[in-house]
């Protein structure tokens, strides 16, 4: 019931988010004068409509989204009357048109923004000296958070009935622990106590470690167990010892902050995000065939790009396994990700719009310093090849997104 109450919660709240977003086009355009006449949340046969002035306002059968109808988007709009043609959008001036397709987009980073403000104030963003890579935590000193249990086979997997019990629980070791030594030899750091300890013969061996403040012994039967080489987890398996414990980093994770030092720890963590979000649309292509990998049977990798239906069914996961602050940072990454992608300057998106816009002003100006009579504007039927191609791309890339999201979903915790 609490996955099925995520699904739901997430799915709303990027329904709330894409409507939103057409309402920044609308009340924009409506500021500057433009005519709206139609914004309506949702796709589809009309569920209930109302009119007020000269916008009809309703709700559509199929929630995938939402849109607003404005008069005279480009110049070869053939639906306009007469007697709005002086309040076509394409008649006014280019930097008016930019605020109003990029309102779109402006939406959906000042939710982002917001969200993370007010994360930053009650439960804190990621700190940035939190150890990101396997030579940084194998850097970590050696506190131990004690395992339930021992997985004796490398299948990095929760524990399950049968599986034998934490050596360093039944030792009495608490989490918090610092290990300093084992059988005498010197630990110093996280990375140091697993070469020691994989060393070590399974059986007894006598554990130096330090609880507030205090040195202590104690005897720890080591259990065996199948792990692959340090630094290689696709490497070959073989057997080593293990005492039941992960690494418990010194340096927080989480780093909460006041109302105004959260205003420059969301700038932060938003660069951190635009390099990222970068980053993640270059690899685009390359995962496709990962893509095609999941859905034809294959392993899906937690790294391939996810639709909304994922998206939803990972809020799901988060909300049942009690973990809020993953599910406000994915819906903070997913509107991050709307924003920038509906910038880019192609078209049916919003910076297609924009990048002509620009386009027509810059030749403008270039054929008015060269005394040659200005070109007019683009012909937007002459670009619909090009934008087909890209609907029919992005269609298909939807496509593969929702069916390995339904056949082969991501799945981040145990079952």
């Amino acid at each position: 019931m609490a996955n099925l109450l995520g699904v739901v919660l997430f799915a709303v709240f990027i329904l709330v988010s894409v409507s939103l977003h057409e309402a920044g086009h609308m009340l924009t355009a409506k500021a500057f004068g433009m005519k709206v006449t139609r914004y309506f949340v949702g796709f589809g046969p009309t569920l209930w409509s109302f009119k007020r002035g000269e916008t009809e306002y309703g709700v559509k059968g199929i929630p995938l989204g939402g849109f607003c109808k404005i008069v005279g988007m480009t110049p070869q709009d053939d639906d306009v009357d007469p007697a709005d043609e002086p309040r076509a959008m394409w008649r006014y001036p280019v930097w008016k048109r930019t605020i109003v397709m990029s309102a779109g987009s402006i939406v959906h980073f000042t939710l982002a923004l917001a969200a993370l403000w007010i994360m930053a104030v009650s439960v804190g963003l990621p700190n940035p000296k939190f150890p990101a890579t396997e030579k940084e935590f194998l850097a970590e000193p050696a506190v131990v958070a004690l395992a339930p249990c021992v997985v004796v086979e490398n299948a990095g997997r929760a524990c399950q009935a049968g599986d034998p019990a934490s050596p360093a629980a039944q030792a009495q070791l608490r989490d918090g622990d610092r290990i300093t030594a084992v059988n005498g030899k010197p630990v110093r750091s996280w990375g140091d106590m697993l070469d020691v300890v994989r060393a070590t013969p399974p059986g007894k061996a006598a554990v130096d470690y330090v609880r507030d403040g205090a040195a202590a012994t104690t005897a720890i039967d080591l259990a065996a167990v199948q792990r692959p080489p340090l630094g290689n987890p696709k490497g070959a398996t073989s057997a080593v010892s293990a005492m039941g414990v992960a690494l418990r980093p010194t340096t927080p994770q989480l780093l909460e902050y006041g109302p105004a030092g959260a205003v420059g720890a969301t700038a932060d963590f938003t660069g951190t995000m635009a390099v990222q979000t970068a980053h993640a649309m270059q690899r685009i292509p390359q995962k496709v065939p990962a893509l095609w990998t999941a859905i034809t049977g294959g392993e899906r990798d937690v790294d391939t790009p996810i639709s909304v239906v994922g998206a939803s069914r990972l809020g799901g996961e988060f909300v049942a396994n009690d973990a809020w602050w993953s599910f406000f940072m994915l819906f903070v990454s997913l509107n991050f990700f709307i924003g920038v992608f509906n910038l880019l300057p192609l078209l049916p998106l919003d910076g297609g719009h924009i990048a002509i816009a620009w386009f027509e002003r810059a030749r403008s100006w270039l054929y008015a310093r060269i005394g040659r009579a200005d070109p007019g504007r683009v012909d937007y039927l002459k670009l619909m090849p090009i934008t087909y191609a890209v609907i029919l791309i992005g269609g298909v890339f939807t496509l593969l997104t929702v069916t390995a999201d339904v056949v082969n979903p991501i799945t981040l915790f145990p079952r």
